[in-house]
This record gives C-alpha cells, structure tokens and sequence, in this order.
C-alpha cells in the first residue's frame, strides 16, 4: 500500500540535515575520467604492471617488489621530480626488483589532522575535494606518463572509482582491514591488493579480510554517471599479507613471518608476505627501515621465498616537519621517511 508522503516531517528532516552537514557537488567518476582521461598506452601499461605484481605474488617471477615513496602526498611539484629518481633508479634494478611508487593521496586519521591532497590539496582546514580531486589525477597521469606503477592505500572506497584506473597496486590500512565495506571493495578490485595486519600486530583481521575479498560480494554503491547502484563483485585472487608490526610488536623477524606463513597456509590463503619496513615495525623511527630491509632480504637470499615484497616510506629529504610555512622542499609532513641518498643506497645495497 502507497503511504502518503509527510511534507511536513520531510521539511524537518532536511533542516536537521542542513545544521548537521553541508553538500558540494562534485564531477562523477565518468566525467571526471572523461575530463582527464588516461591514453590507450597508459592503459595497457597499467594493466602489464598489475599482471607483473601478480606474478612476483604468485613466484612466478623471482624479483622483488618494493613499493616506495612519501608517506602522502602534499606537494606536486616535490612527488613529480622523486618520480623521476625513483624511475631512473628502477630502471638501473629492474632485474632484481619490481619498484612501483607510493602515490598515497588519503591519510587515515587515528583522531582528526589533515585527510591528504585529495580531501584538503591546499591544507587550510577547509577541504576541497573538486580541487583534490582533479590535482590527484593530473599527479597519477602524470607519474603514470614516467611509466612508473603506482601504488595507493584505498581509505575511501569512493576514491577508487575517480583514480583506480591508474593504480597498479594497492592497500587496506591496519585501521581499515577489519571494515566490510573495504573487503568488498577489494572484492571489486582489478589489481592486486595488500592487507595489512591489525594495529594490535596481529594477522587474524588480515587472513580474515583476505578470504572475504577473495569470495563475491553484492553491496550498495555508486555507478560511473554518479547513480545509486547494487555492485556485483566476482572476488580478487590477488590479495596479501602486509606485514606493518603494532602497538610495540614488530613482525618481520624470521620467527614472526614463519609464524604468519603458517598461519596463512592453515587458512588455504597465498603465503606471499610483504614486509612494512616503516610504522610500527619501525617504531616511527625512518633510519631503522634500513636495517629492517637489510635483514628481510637476508632472510630472503637464506631461502625464505615466501618474502615477496617491502615497503618503505622515502621523500627527497629526510625526516618529517610540522605543516605550516616556509616548509622544507621533499620533506614530509606526515610520518618521517629516509630521504633520497639513504633510498638510493639502500636499494643498490640490496
């Protein structure tokens, strides 16, 4: 039975609305591809570096990945020219490593600070995301013309759909792997993906969201041209273990990966593991992301191939600085990172 409408508790319910939160109306996913599209070429080469990451994760090519870079983006003009380093410096060990770029545009938030060059591009406070937008996508097509991969940390799952098609590789954060939204996004997705452990260090959360992502899903979403839609997912085959320590843990001892190699085994899940040389494994701490690399790829060479990949966090100065003027040029104002000479050494090193 047809109920008339209440206009009087629908006026109400928009005031309400109105005192609680403000709309901006943003370009959809379609019109913002179409305004800023990827050429043909780059959409081949993302597709052929996605089919590489898979085959390290899957040992069917014996490199090793490593995603590098910022730990987020919030000058352009500094991320374009460690583009340009960091793709010199691949080509120069491609026959060893795989090195796809850190492009990470979004900043979880354990309370409030600021959310990333996609939400906040000029960092007022105020957010932006029709700028943030529209710069986040012009800096990928940008790295992605260099004929670097790219790689991201899905926090929003709205963003994937205006940025997805030039990520070649991407995550779910410790804080996020435990959200059903997220594993059925990932379910979605068409490029390999990496689930982190928990904030509490353990792989539980991780081997849980894995085996979600990796079944089909149905759930409510957004389409292309901006309409409400059911999303059918058919599953990633593609997903891993990042392994990031947690609240005074660290895992990328030989003891602890052999424990999560187990573990993930039991659960009939890839064995591949990557190792997070940054966070809490290095207790905040850049510098110690080079001994924590230098032993994971000595365990890696005694034979542990289950090891398929690190991460580090690397800008073109070390350290970190507060937000604010006269910042320092490629120095980070989220978590410190080993700057450009440490990132360099450190790769031809290994």
């Amino acid at each position: 039975m047809n109920m008339p409408l209440n206009t009087e508790l629908t006026h109400q319910d928009a005031e309400t609305q109105a005192r609680h939160r403000q709309e901006v109306v943003l370009p959809t996913p379609a019109e913002l591809r179409l305004e800023m599209p990827a050429s043909a070429a780059v959409v081949q080469q993302v597709e052929e570096q996605r089919q590489a990451i898979r085959d390290i994760l899957q040992g069917e090519d014996s490199r090793t990945l490593i995603v590098m870079g910022p730990c987020s983006i919030h000058d352009e003009v500094a991320a374009l020219e460690y583009g340009k380093k960091l793709k010199a410096l691949a080509d120069d060990v491609s026959d060893r490593f795989l090195i796809v770029m850190r492009a990470y545009l979004e900043k979880p938030r354990t309370t409030v600070g600021w959310k990333g060059l996609l939400y906040d591009p000029e960092r007022t406070g105020e957010g932006d995301l029709n700028e943030g937008l529209r710069r986040s996508r012009r800096l990928l097509l940008n790295l992605a013309a260099m004929g670097l991969p790219l790689a991201t940390e899905a926090l929003s799952p709205f963003a994937m759909d205006y940025l997805g098609d030039l990520v070649s590789w991407t995550a779910i954060g410790a804080r996020t792997t435990e959200s059903q939204v997220h594993r059925e996004m990932v379910s979605g997705l068409p490029m390999p993906t990496g689930f982190k452990n928990g904030t509490d260090g353990g792989i539980a959360v991780a081997t849980n969201a894995m085996k979600s992502a990796s079944h089909p899903h149905h759930h409510l979403g957004v389409s292309a041209t901006g309409a409400p839609v059911m999303i059918t997912t058919r599953g990633n085959p593609d997903t891993h273990l990042v392994l990031r320590g947690g609240r005074g843990i660290t895992n990328y001892d030989a003891a602890s990966i052999e424990q999560a190699v187990g573990a993930l085994a039991e659960a009939g899940l890839s064995t591949a593991v990557m190792v997070d040389c940054s966070h809490d494994n290095a207790c905040k701490q850049a510098e110690r992301q080079l001994d924590i690399a230098r032993e994971v790829m000595a365990q890696r060479r005694a034979g542990n191939q289950h090891i398929r990949g690190l991460m580090l966090e690397s800008f073109l100065e070390p350290g970190r600085q507060d937000d604010g003027e006269d910042l320092r040029y490629g120095c980070s104002i989220t978590d410190p990172c080993l700057g450009w000479a440490q990132t360099e050494a450190l790769i031809r090193s290994l």
